[in-house]
């Protein structure tokens, strides 16, 4: 199942509390090390965490996505073999491009019982009048932004208007940060996982 989607599991002590499922920005793939971070973290709080790789990436290591139809596809295909792993609850995201073809499931009808959106493309840098923002109305799972306040492609003003769009939103702000999300002072998938959890309960 996991050969399928492409993905790679960090399994937990004991039998999990439920399943997650996340996914690569548009330069990426599975492997890179907020992923990582992000998965051993939920992992260690007792869940099956599954990272993958997006369609356009399972067919070639390097380059852009060519096509979101196909990706979107991929996303539900792989959120779903995730959640029948596991009996409990499914989280459900990605970054940046995962993320927001994630979001877009979410809108069209996939059900996880959380969203996490990390770095969510908010518009192209430098072109805020070209906003990703339509489906999120569309969404009723519980939905947490982490952003950083340096990311380009969207700032924390932009993006709390556009969580207001969604019923039930939390931001995680982390200070400095641009679109890698990376920080030597917060503990990024930390506080991730924590609101994930406030979200869920």
């Amino acid at each position: 199942m996991l050969e399928d989607i492409a993905g790679v599991a960090h399994e937990p002590d004991g039998t999990p509390v439920g399943a997650v499922a996340l996914t690569h920005g548009a330069g990426g793939n599975r492997d890179s090390p907020m992923l990582v971070a992000i998965c051993t973290e939920w992992a260690r709080r007792g869940w099956l965490a599954v990272r993958y790789n997006l369609p356009y990436r399972r067919r070639r290591p390097k380059g852009p996505p060519s096509g979101a139809g196909h990706d979107l596809a991929g996303v539900v295909e792989a959120v779903r073999a995730v959640a029948a792993m596991v009996d409990g609850p499914v989280i459900a995201g990605g970054h940046s491009y995962g993320g927001r073809l994630t979001s877009m499931a979410a809108a069209d009808g996939l059900q996880p019982d959380v969203l996490t959106l990390f770095s969510y493309p908010l518009h192209p840098p430098g072109k805020p009048e070209r906003a990703r923002v339509e489906h999120l109305p569309r969404i009723t799972a519980p939905t947490v932004f982490t952003h950083g306040t340096a990311d380009p492609f969207g700032t924390i003003d932009e993006l709390r208007a556009a969580a207001a769009l969604i019923s039930t939103a939390e931001i995680v702000e982390i200070t400095g940060a641009r679109h890698d999300l990376g920080s030597k002072k917060l503990d990024v998938p930390v506080l991730a996982v924590d609101a994930a959890l406030r979200l869920l309960r």
